[in-house]
């Protein structure tokens, strides 16, 4: 007689729940920024499940009061070592605007408050598990530490940092993903071996001791420019992120040192791409799918994403602003059919299921079992992005299994509508007009989000992004597919203001084309410099690093609120920006009543108010970041 097994519980996050499970103690404790919901989408839930999977006893310590170690200590000393994350998102991008100005909420935090971590969580919390258990080996990883694995910039305070790895003290860093790296970690600790012999692993960095010598390794070895030499040197600089960009391909990546002081950085190669039963693996886990119990408010990044199902990871775009092939890899990992299948089927079984999966998909939209055709070419390629300046000649592009997948999803029982949120990367979707008419046809709720980011093709280039013809072409299959489905639809383009490369001039054309088209973006995406990305590298040293040409770019605050005003030229509280723009580069025949004026000739009211104001506002006010009581106005 079968047995159903009972419902999945969430893992334990306090001393009671872990003796409530009869255990003396736990073997990781994973520290996590974020409020601990066991869904796929949050990585503590996905790291945790899988090292439980493999018969490791684990906790979550999830937003402790970092101002002291009681919380480390309440919950006792993990037997193999502490697992250290900031949370889903880089701790300062979710702090702060890009004009450097403190967020009112935090996504990953219950009712959305404010405070329940530090500015840079992973030092603060590294130091934690030692002040606790002295001893104890304290690994770090998720985006804050594997975007900072190397020397890199920092855009909040305006200087070059060293890795992460040299603040925090830590033993190892993990970077990318992790889920196979955490297993092997605690599988070696687990047989009694050094923390020196987990040094081979691939997807972590080390620091050697000053008298340490480099241990001999199965792959070439490649030294970057040392941390005192790039925090001063922007050249070097710029040549270090070009040689790093070039060695992230997994199956041809180097070992990466970098002097730090009297120390060495040592990077082992990413590891390598899972293959489709281990991404199965990993989502059949039994996760609850929500918050801890003990939580009593809304979590909003929990509420977005809670129906939402991944059927994939990585990107081969290589945008330059963006951050996910750095992390995730530049390899497509998909999942079966079955094994996405079964999730939605979970989730539309849930009793508070209201009909739509909120999302199918993943970084992009469209990348579904998208890869390299010849894999003896995969090996070998060097290339930052499979898509751009053109879409590789080798690179698969069928959508047929995400066309497969969207049409077996709405038809579970339960399920009335599933929509796709996931950005689609158009210059793949002009391939397939099926896929385009299958999208407008059943996946979009009147309103499609597309990020063509700019209009101007040489910042397009910069960005790795298509050109804009690719967004015409776009626009024009969409508006015919919604027409064939006897649907009024319209697609709501996000745009980057203040990328490297993207002048007034720049922006004034494209307000011009925001005007002829009858878009009003209400949502603006001020360019924020994230650590390691090429864009970053161009904003902060004036040079495209792949090609070391200059690159114009924006730092003052002043002069990229300029361009985020240009960007909303029809809001009458921008107007005498705008207007000051237009006049100081000869535009002033887009100031009038004409049909092609961005501006009328006088100031509204709203105008006058805003700017009025703006005079009366509080000057020289100190500002205070993410610790109560810190003063000064140092973020």
């Amino acid at each position: 007689m079968s047995t159903i097994p009972p419902p999945p519980t969430s893992l334990p996050t306090s001393r009671a729940e872990i003796e409530a499970r009869g255990w003396d103690g736990v073997d990781v404790v994973f520290v996590t920024g974020d409020a601990y919901v066991d869904h796929p989408s949050f990585a503590m839930a996905v790291l945790g499940r899988v090292l439980e999977s493999r018969g490791f006893r684990v906790a979550i310590l999830a937003q402790p009061d970092w101002r002291t170690a009681d919380a480390w200590r309440d919950l006792g000393a993990p037997r193999l070592f502490y697992a250290v994350s900031a949370g889903n998102m880089d701790s300062m991008i979710n702090h702060y605007t890009a004009s450097k100005k403190r967020r009112n909420d935090d996504a990953y935090s219950p009712g959305g408050r404010i405070g329940l971590r530090p500015d840079r969580p992973t030092p603060v919390y590294a130091q934690r598990c030692r002040e606790a258990f002295r001893g104890v080996p304290v690994v770090i990883g998720g985006i804050e530490a594997s975007l900072r694995r190397i020397a890199h910039f920092d855009y909040w305070s305006e200087t070059v940092r060293p890795s992460m790895l040299v603040n925090s003290k830590a033993d190892l860093l993990g970077f990318g993903k992790g889920e196979e790296t955490i297993v092997a970690i605690a599988e070696a600790l687990a047989r009694g071996e050094t923390l020196e012999a987990v040094r081979t692993l691939r997807g972590v960095g080390y620091l050697l001791g000053k008298t340490e010598p480099l241990p001999e390794s199965p792959w070439e070895t490649l030294t970057l420019p040392s941390f005192e030499v790039v925090k001063d040197d922007k050249v070097a600089f710029a040549r270090m992120t070009r040689v790093f960009h070039l060695e992230t391909n997994p199956f041809n990546a180097k070992r990466l040192t970098q002097e730090h002081g009297d120390r060495t950085l040592v990077l082992n190669p990413p590891c390598l791409p899972l293959d489709e039963a281990g991404m199965d693996a990993i989502y059949d886990l039994p996760y609850t799918r929500r918050p801890h119990h003990t939580y009593t408010e809304t979590i909003p990044a929990w509420t977005m994403i809670r129906d939402s199902v991944q059927i994939m990871r990585g990107c081969f775009g290589g945008c330059t602003f963006c951050s996910i092939t750095m992390h995730e890899g530049r390899v497509i990992q998909s999942r079966s059919k079955r094994s996405i299948m079964a999730e939605v089927e979970k989730v539309a079984a849930a009793p508070d299921f209201k009909g739509t999966i909120s999302d199918l998909g993943g970084p992009t939209a469209n990348m579904y079992q998208m890869r390299c055709t010849r894999p003896e070419v995969e090996a070998k390629c060097k290339r930052l992005s499979c898509i751009h300046p053109t879409v590789c000649k080798l690179l698969g592009t069928d959508h047929g299994p995400t066309l497969d997948l969207m049409r077996s999803a709405r038809s579970v029982a339960g399920v009335k509508r599933v929509n796709i949120a996931s950005g689609i990367r158009m210059d793949l979707a002009n391939l397939d007009d099926t896929y385009i008419e299958e999208l407008s046809a059943h996946h979009v709720g009147g309103h499609l989000k597309v990020a063509p980011e700019h209009q101007d093709d040489g910042v397009l280039d910069l960005m790795k992004k298509p050109s804009a013809e690719s967004f015409d072409t776009f626009a024009d299959k969409f508006e015919r597919a919604s027409r064939k489905a006897g649907k009024e639809q319209y697609l709501v383009p996000y745009y980057i203001s203040s990328h490297p490369g993207s002048g007034v001039d720049e922006m004034i054309d494209l307000a011009v084309f925001l005007k002829a088209r009858g878009y009003r973006p209400r949502q603006v995406q001020d360019f924020i410099p994230a650590p390691m990305d090429i864009a970053t590298c161009m904003y902060h040293t004036g040079l495209d690093p792949t090609s070391m040409k200059p690159v114009e770019t924006v730092t003052r605050l002043r002069d990229r609120q300029v361009q985020r005003a240009l960007l909303q030229y029809f809001k009458p509280e921008n107007w005498f920006e705008v207007h000051k723009a237009l006049r100081e580069r000869g535009r002033s025949d887009l100031i009038g009543t004409g049909p092609e004026a961005l501006i009328g000739p006088n100031p509204p009211r709203e105008a006058l108010d805003a700017r009025r104001q703006g005079a009366q506002a509080p000057r020289g006010k100190p500002t205070t970041g993410y610790r109560p009581g810190r003063k000064g106005r140092r973020r």
